[in-house]
């Protein structure tokens, strides 16, 4: 009772007394007290009145851990086993999937139907389920899912046949749509339509071009519009508790951010610890990864118990960390309802702390993610939150952030390294207090900021997005001072977390510069390295076709034709000619049309376009094991000169890899033909 008497010392015995008479007066059918249905009730101030008292104290807290817990776990199994059964590519935040599609690497069923309904149904699951993660990151796949169905015309077996959609059935309009739709999942994220254009531009596309910049900017201003059209049907009421707030989420506006020269010493420091604190975050989540890749290898029951697990120990923290906390008196500026607080809205926690006193851990680990930012950037609040609960939040949120990232779950990275970044830089701002006019809640921005440069190394949109989250253009400078730093110390350690998680995928990833070997190295040793080159003829036999389809996975195939006779006289007779490049899909195309002659003989290109429709060129995933030919079919002949692209990239083989790389990424090719110095007979 020393600390419940530092609160109210006369008003706690009085209530002692009076709670002593009534428990001596009552009988067994009635209840001891008369309290709160709620958890946050007035406990504290029961314990050491009767000893009967803490054994119901003690039973209402386990009944409250149970639900707690209970509630958790059944929306971690909702959201595990639908990832691991029905759809595992919806597991992850996406992010580094869809950087490898739009450079040129296709995951299978990364943006099918049924991984959007598990992205949305698991993301929601998820984050009801109070673990460590944020819902941005899949809402960037859920982006791109829905852009990639719309490019279809839906998914494969229910696919729209409207004439219009012809005009997406191609890889460069198809990964355009992919990028507008990962832009509009960030401006969805944080209500940031600028940032997301920028993000789109920074961090997952490879090539970009002109029309791009305003096609991804209209996909974000149309985003922002249906949002704040429901924002304003939901403020009337309509929604519940959903739809609340505006397209500001972190408003800090009402500041002035006043610094001078000596300010931007600790606003370095900043920078320094973010830059650290990222790349060791990134260190430790790769060795995390891969103990996770272990144990998600043996099978699905191992992902589901892994997942599982993690839910118990994250309700474990979240429920009994607060009650070491100490309480504090609410601010007497603030109304009863205000501070604190014992619904499911509300900044101020009660927790286990007695009327008027509010727990400032449990205010940020019983909260939502959005309200525990709005509550670590808050302003004008110097005494609001202890240090020691700062830094208890960060290390819990740092450890849990550890273990949640990898289950088979949907999962992002954003709010979690942004909760992470406010609490040090709001406890650097604590620290700091004496010596600077720099706000804390502006300590915390600037630490989130950090930490999100120090992991992703993301620059520019980040710069954008927490301008748009926090509507204080003030910060500019100093933020833009904080992420380069951030980033310039992060690259001294290690990749960014989205690049470790691509190595550890196993997806390859085309960087823009190339390696300092590859200037040594011409294209012609790099080809002497690989197995022979499989080519065809011009008029190709139907069996040697389906030979090389069944026996190599090549996408493309030259087309060579030998013993030409060239035009200028002087020259060998019976020379190689290159006559172009064909795709895989378009010789399945022709095997399954059954587009074949009798005898070896050119055909006209009219021929063709009579045959072949546009959409039957442009179908991807046909198979050749679905085609069925018989024997007299295999000794026919099929002509490949009028569906061969005539002028394919080619390069001379003494070029160096480095230049040729830097051709074939910036140009955003597929294929690449390397070609001799000379042309003859019996030249390669």
């Amino acid at each position: 009772m020393k600390n419940q008497q530092q609160y109210h010392p006369i008003r706690w015995e009085e209530e002692e007394e009076e709670e002593e008479r009534d428990a001596e007066s009552n009988f067994l059918q009635q209840p001891l007290l008369k309290r709160d249905r709620t958890l946050s009730s007035n406990h504290l101030a029961l314990v050491g009145a009767k000893v009967s008292y803490i054994e119901s104290l003690d039973y209402e807290y386990l009944m409250g851990f149970l639900y707690f817990t209970g509630v958790n776990f059944a929306l971690t199994t909702v959201a595990t086993v639908l990832c691991v059964m029905f759809a595992p590519t919806a597991a992850g935040p996406g992010i580094p999937e869809i950087k490898a599609y739009l450079n040129g690497v296709d995951t299978p069923n990364m943006f099918g139907a049924t991984t959007l309904i598990v992205k949305i149904v698991g993301s929601i699951g998820a984050v009801a389920a109070s673990l460590d993660l944020g819902k941005e990151g899949p809402l960037v796949h859920i982006g791109s899912c829905i852009a990639f169905l719309l490019g279809k015309g839906g998914p494969d077996n229910h696919r729209l046949k409207w004439r219009w959609l012809r005009y997406f059935d191609n890889d460069r309009d198809r990964r355009d749509l992919i990028t507008c739709g990962s832009a509009a999942g960030v401006c969805a994220a944080f209500r940031s339509p600028v940032g997301g254009v920028l993000f789109a531009l920074e961090e997952v596309a490879t090539w970009w071009r002109n029309a791009l910049l305003w096609r991804t900017f209209f996909s974000t201003a149309v985003v922002v519009v249906v949002l704040r059209t429901f924002m304003e049907y939901c403020n009337s009421g309509n929604c519940g508790l959903f739809g609340k707030g505006g397209l500001i989420m972190f408003d800090v506006s009402d500041v002035t951010v006043t610094y001078h020269a000596m300010d931007l010493i600790p606003v370095a420091v900043i920078g320094v610890i973010g830059g650290v604190l990222g790349s060791l975050y990134n260190y430790l989540l790769h060795k995390v990864l891969i103990v996770y890749n272990l144990i998600n290898a043996k099978g699905r029951v191992y992902k589901i118990l892994l997942s599982l697990a993690v839910s118990l120990f994250t309700s474990v923290c979240l429920y009994c960390l607060p009650f070491f906390a100490s309480c504090s008196p609410c601010d007497a500026s603030l109304s009863e309802s205000t501070c604190p607080t014992t619904g499911r809205t509300g900044n101020f926690k009660q927790f286990n702390c007695p009327p008027g006193y509010y727990n400032d851990l449990a205010s940020l680990l019983h909260s939502t993610s959005d309200d525990a930012v709005r509550n670590i950037f808050s302003t004008s609040t110097p005494s609001e939150f202890h240090p020691i609960s700062l830094l208890v939040y960060f290390t819990v949120y740092l450890i849990l952030g550890l273990f949640t990232f990898g289950i088979a779950v949907p999962s992002g990275l954003f709010l979690p390294i942004i909760l992470m970044g406010a609490a040090y830089g709001r406890l650097l701002g604590i620290f700091m207090g004496p010596y600077t006019k720099i706000d804390q809640g502006l300590y915390a921005v600037l630490g989130a900021a950090s930490l999100m440069a120090g992991s992703m190394r993301m620059t520019v949109s980040l710069c954008v997005i927490f301008l748009e989250l926090t509507n204080n253009l003030l910060l500019l400078p100093i933020t833009m001072f904080v992420l380069l730093i951030a980033k310039t110390v992060g690259d001294c350690f290690n990749p960014s977390i989205y690049e470790i998680i691509l190595h550890l995928k196993g997806l390859p990833f085309l960087d823009a510069h190339p390696e300092p070997w590859m200037r040594n190295l011409t294209v012609e040793e790099l080809a002497d390295a690989k197995p022979a080159l499989v080519t065809l003829c011009g008029i190709e036999k139907v069996s040697r076709i389906v030979e090389v389809l069944k026996n190599t996975t090549h996408n493309g195939f030259p087309v060579v034709d030998q013993g030409v006779v060239p035009p200028p006289v002087g020259l060998p007779i019976g020379a190689t000619e290159l006559k172009g490049l064909i795709l895989k899909a378009h010789l399945v195309v022709m095997l399954r049309k059954k587009w074949f002659l009798t005898e070896r003989k050119r055909t006209e290109e009219w021929e063709v376009r009579e045959k072949f429709s546009s959409t039957d060129l442009a179908e991807r995933g046909m198979k050749i094991e679905d085609v069925v030919l018989t024997e007299n079919e295999m000794e026919r002949y099929v002509d490949l000169h009028p569906l061969i692209n005539k002028t394919p990239y080619t390069v001379v083989e003494g070029m160096s890899v480095a230049k040729a790389l830097v051709l074939f990424r910036q140009v955003g090719l597929r294929h690449l033909l390397i070609v001799p110095k000379y042309q003859a007979a019996g030249v390669s």
